[in-house]
């Protein structure tokens, strides 16, 4: 990809089977899409945009069995039917552990509370990004966490999706609400389906990166986080997922 952008440039990225997929929507509406292996070609990506907003946790709590803020807002507004999407981050020290069981064992020493199999299964990407932004502070600010179903949930007038974005009503559903935004979407979505395989990026994959690179592009400028004032860990990284606020088309 060109990294020299011309006009303003967003980004979305989502962890896949490859290691990221990458959607970058550009000002002028030209697009483009790739999959990065590990977190410096996230890190090589971001230092041309103006806004990357990735699924993944940014911001860890140390101890306390209530967890980070953020999480608990965006499960509130999505309500009950998706409000299970947005599983609890893990304490920062989990991100040392090995293996599922270890990591479960040091996040219930630091909060008293057990650690979901998805939020396990993702320390390696939570614990690469969080190197990434340790060691490049260039990015934050730039490198922001998100949330596809809260993302979602903003762009279809505060309404939660309605089925599972497994299932293909859920990604019919979802890719209505893009092409509002984003009438390329459709074609997007199909060129990489035939590219990859399921088992190297999944098409839930492929939709939960438009949706963060369709608010990035859209809400830019007026972004909105919950909750309202992030708190920072210890790190200095907010804990917080950013979104849109609610408005109207904005189709190319």
């Amino acid at each position: 990809m060109d990294r020299d952008y011309p006009g303003r440039t967003f980004i979305g990225i989502d962890g896949c089977r490859a290691g990221w997929f990458c959607v970058v929507l550009r000002e002028d509406g030209d697009w483009c899409c790739h999959v990065v292996p590990d977190a410096s070609g996230v890190g090589e990506l971001c230092g041309g945009a103006d806004t990357v907003l990735i699924d993944i946790p940014i911001g860890l709590v140390e101890s306390g069995d209530s967890g980070r803020l953020c999480d608990r807002e965006a499960r509130r507004l999505l309500g009950r039917g998706r409000s299970s999407s947005v599983f609890s981050a893990p304490a920062r020290r989990t991100l040392s552990a090995v293996s599922y069981p270890h990591a479960l064992a040091l996040n219930r020493q630091a909060t008293g509370r057990g650690l979901s199999i998805q939020a396990g299964g993702i320390l390696p990407k939570i614990r690469d990004i969080d190197r990434l932004l340790s060691d490049d502070r260039s990015l934050r600010g730039v490198l922001r966490e998100s949330h596809p179903e809260l993302c979602f949930w903003s762009l279809n007038g505060r309404q939660a999706m309605r089925f599972r974005k497994k299932e293909r009503e859920g990604q019919q559903e979802r890719l209505a609400v893009l092409g509002t935004f984003f009438p390329q979407s459709h074609e997007l979505f199909d060129l990489v389906c035939a590219e990859f395989q399921r088992n190297r990026v999944a098409r839930d994959d492929i939709i939960d990166a438009m949706a963060c690179a369709v608010t990035a592009r859209c809400g830019h400028g007026r972004y909105r986080t919950v909750p309202n004032r992030p708190p920072s860990d210890a790190r200095g990284l907010p804990m917080e997922i950013v979104f849109c606020e609610e408005q109207g088309a904005q189709a190319d």
